[in-house]
């Protein structure tokens, strides 16, 4: 499967210093990356809206670790998937009337014109769910080899017991697991499980079900299984960071990791994992499910721009719940304006504190708010008094550029 193109970028001089991120299982911040290579997952839509802020935030703030993580030299290796086979795809469809793959096709395209146009690096691999399955269903056999996985009526369930380590990254009680687990795609209810929350693997091919043949009989795989079944044949177990919303900690983050400790008992799927804060709108998270989204294609298709939605979700930390607005979005289209024409300035002042500032400021836990203010500074002392560097201007731009996605001036032709 395509993402979308590489957006051009201004080239930036020098290194940016090692990438630290908060990791959520043990609640350390540490080094992302050590070695040369950076390696990363990061779950990829359901494709059946439309991609909404929530989304949006999430993509961007682990846009902002693939620039920091190629200014610090790093070969990056950037694995997202489209999980184009499951329940609420199918159950959208069905409500619809549409084929349920040509539903999933035209809201992915959606979605690779949202995050070009947001500027987002793309990912060296974008793999549909669909497309894996054979590597799906290779994993599936493997921890049936283990023992880890039974039946009940036909359906594959991969035992949580099986996984000494279950628990480790959500750190909830069995009561919250087992709640969040019914809220969130799970069936903690259903007779004859061994657990509440083990989690399906391979589902019986049902009437009207898409279905393809494995050796466990016909059928579709399960959400869990195939993010891991992606990441290990892509990267391999122990790459640097698992990325996504918080709202996958458990149990999507928390099951994907277990299936894949059962095979590689002598690593970690992931050596950190790393959570985009939810975003508001109207007092309420984003979701689905409450009807208060506010989708990328509608200010993509308004008057808004790239930039003033990326400096609006810079405004707080990737990790925390936000609100948005259109006051927030207001006020950040006028910052990109004063910054557009700070670097339209004949010159400036020194330019060189404040890219190592900005660089500074986003390997301390992509602290963006932090480094939007670094530029700022900038911004308002040229605006007020000018300075004596006429290659400064240009410096800033491509800072902008390079390490934030937000382009201040048009690139040559």
């Amino acid at each position: 499967m395509h993402a979308w193109a590489v957006p051009d970028q201004r080239p930036l001089p020098g290194t940016g210093a090692p990438v630290w991120l908060r990791d959520t299982a043990s609640g350390e911040t540490r080094v992302a990356a050590s070695g040369t290579r950076a390696s990363m997952y990061v779950c990829g839509i359901t494709p059946y809206d439309a991609t909404h802020l929530g989304h949006a935030a999430t993509y961007v703030a682990f846009d902002v670790l693939n620039r920091a993580w190629r200014d610090a030299g790093h070969d990056v290796r950037y694995v997202q998937n489209v999980t184009d086979i499951d329940d609420p795809l199918l159950e959208r469809a069905e409500s619809t009337g549409q084929d349920w793959a040509q539903l999933a096709a035209e809201q992915t395209e959606l979605f690779r014109q949202d995050m070009a146009w947001l500027r987002v690096l793309p990912p060296d691999r974008f793999v549909s769910a669909v497309d894996a399955i054979p590597q799906i269903i290779d994993v599936i056999g493997r921890l049936r080899d283990t023992g880890a996985v039974y039946e009940v009526e036909g359906d594959l369930y991969f035992s949580v017991r099986a996984d000494s380590r279950f628990g480790f990254l959500s750190g909830l009680d069995a009561a919250t697991m087992r709640e969040l687990f019914a809220e969130r795609g799970g069936d903690p209810e259903r007779t004859g499980k061994k657990d509440p929350l083990d989690c399906l693997l391979w589902r019986k091919a049902r009437p009207g079900e898409p279905a393809w043949e494995s050796p466990f009989g016909a059928g579709r795989p399960g959400w869990h299984i195939e993010c891991t079944a992606i990441a290990l044949d892509e990267l391999g177990a122990g790459f640097d960071v698992q990325g996504g919303g918080s709202d996958l900690i458990f149990p999507h983050h928390e099951m994907c990791a277990s299936g894949a400790h059962v095979l590689s008992s002598d690593q970690p799927f992931a050596h950190l994992y790393a959570h985009a804060g939810m975003v508001g709108y109207e007092g309420s998270k984003m979701s689905k499910s409450l009807g208060n989204l506010v989708f990328a294609e509608s200010l993509r298709l308004g008057d808004a721009e790239p930039g003033a939605v990326r400096l609006a979700l810079y405004t707080q930390h990737y990790r925390s719940d936000r609100e948005w607005s259109e006051g927030l979005l207001r006020s950040a289209g006028e910052q990109l304006a004063r910054w557009r024409a700070a670097v339209a300035a004949p010159a400036g002042p020194d330019a060189r504190p404040v890219v190592e500032e900005v660089r500074q400021r986003l390997a301390d836990d992509l602290d963006t708010a932090g480094a939007s203010r670094a530029v700022d500074r900038w911004v308002d002392e040229t605006l007020a008094n000018g300075g004596e560097e006429p290659s400064a201007p240009s410096s800033i731009a491509a800072l902008a550029d390079s390490l934030l996605g937000i382009r201040l001036v048009e690139a040559p032709r």
